[in-house]
């Protein structure tokens, strides 16, 4: 070959194979920066972000029936437990939406927990791209509860009313037959008198605790002397009580205040004294007092009467609900007074408790957190120490009358 022709030959190889090396080291170093592929997300993105700001509780559910995600509500609510849905008919609503890609709605109810609370939900089932499902579920329990008390109370209300204007209307008529009779006309006037009244309360506590129903804040709460307020609740049965012999003994701490309202703090401790005092054997005795324990005034009134039973004590806060409904309708009881003292007592920033044995007398208990002096965060009066409690022995008069009652 000729040497020329081999020097040609051998320069275009050696820059043919340099070429292909060159080519051979960028493609190289191209697969090194070059950022890999991921896979499409199967929840798509920003849906968990979107769900985590929603109030009610979301669940985005796989083709397999996985939970690929869920809200915090969710998981509280109890109706996500791992990667499976714990509720059966929101199980099936899923798989039917699926099936047919159709929006669906219902309300449910739905068993939680060992004890198998029940609540009730409004669910909402809708496609979620080609196999999601997003489930949407509304807690709707407490919306129930007070829809059921509404209509408990207007029930209530209805038959409460009806049996003072019943009685009413039968003792008019019997004034009309009696006209010629001025002693019949007197007894039956007197009773119109006392059915009235009885009205009368009824009408008003309704009002009351309707008022107080939402334990909506005090509008203007002010300073409010403890001892002014018992003072006002025993003036209210002062007169009874003496005319049945019943001793009333206070004792109060002049320091102690509370934030709040003067007037409802009067009658929640007055329906107190008044139930105590009605249900009290002629000759014993009520005590209220009042005194501090840490940062709360406790109210107490105590009385030596019929007390209540075990099984009742749970109820006797619950509205229109009577220990004795025929010694209610003696005394003119609406069933309404400790509904009241427990409403008042719960906007206060308080709660009220009973202590009680049948045949032996009962203790009901107020409790409301003291005014703090803004300065130091602490009750306005450190000085205050703990008040012995009364003394409610029975004297020998008073087993006496306990004897003599039962």
């Amino acid at each position: 070959m000729d040497p020329t022709l081999a020097a040609v030959l051998g320069g275009v190889i050696g820059a043919a194979l340099a070429l292909l090396s060159f080519g051979a080291l960028m493609l190289s170093e191209r697969s090194q920066h070059k950022i890999p592929v991921s896979p499409e997300p199967i929840v798509p993105t920003g849906v968990a972000t979107v769900l985590s700001v929603l109030r009610s509780s979301a669940v985005v559910m796989g083709p397999e029936d996985q939970v690929l995600q869920a809200s915090a509500p969710a998981h509280v609510l109890g109706i996500v437990r791992g990667e499976r849905l714990v509720a059966d008919e929101l199980l099936e609503m899923v798989r039917a939406v699926r099936r047919d890609g159709e929006i669906r709605q219902r309300d449910l109810e739905i068993v939680r927990g060992r004890l198998g609370a029940t609540q009730y939900v409004s669910a909402r089932v809708a496609p979620l791209g080609s196999q999601l499902v997003l489930v949407l579920v509304e807690d709707r329990t407490r919306e129930r509860r007070i829809d059921a008390i509404r209509r408990d109370f207007t029930v209530n209300v209805s038959h409460e009313l009806k049996t003072p204007i019943g009685a009413l209307i039968l003792l008019a008529e019997a004034v009309s037959e009696a006209s010629d009779d001025p002693v019949a006309v007197q007894r039956f006037s007197g009773r119109m008198r006392i059915e009235a009244s009885r009205l009368s309360r009824l009408v008003k506590e309704i009002i009351e605790l309707s008022r107080l129903q939402g334990d909506d804040p005090l509008e203007n709460p002010g300073p409010v002397d403890i001892s002014a307020v018992v003072e006002q609740a025993v003036d209210r049965c002062r007169v009874d009580a003496e005319d049945r012999e019943i001793n009333l003994v206070v004792k109060t701490d002049p320091a102690l205040e509370v934030m709040g309202s003067e007037d409802q703090l009067a009658i929640a401790i007055g329906n107190l004294v008044e139930n105590a005092v009605n249900y009290s054997p002629d000759g014993t005795r009520v005590a209220v007092a009042a005194h501090p324990i840490g940062d709360l005034v406790e109210i107490t009134v105590s009385d030596q009467g019929v007390g209540i039973p075990s099984s009742d004590l749970e109820r006797i806060f619950e509205r229109f609900y009577r220990v004795d409904r025929a010694r209610s309708r003696e005394t003119g009881g609406t069933g309404l007074g400790l509904s009241i003292v427990k409403h008042i007592a719960s906007i206060h920033g308080g709660d009220v408790r009973v202590w009680s044995v049948q045949g032996q007398g009962s203790t009901f208990t107020v409790r409301l957190p003291l005014r703090l002096d803004p300065a130091t965060g602490q009750p306005t009066d450190s000085t205050i120490q703990e008040e012995p409690a009364l003394d409610l022995t029975p004297t020998p008069s008073e087993h006496t009358a306990k004897e003599a009652a039962s």
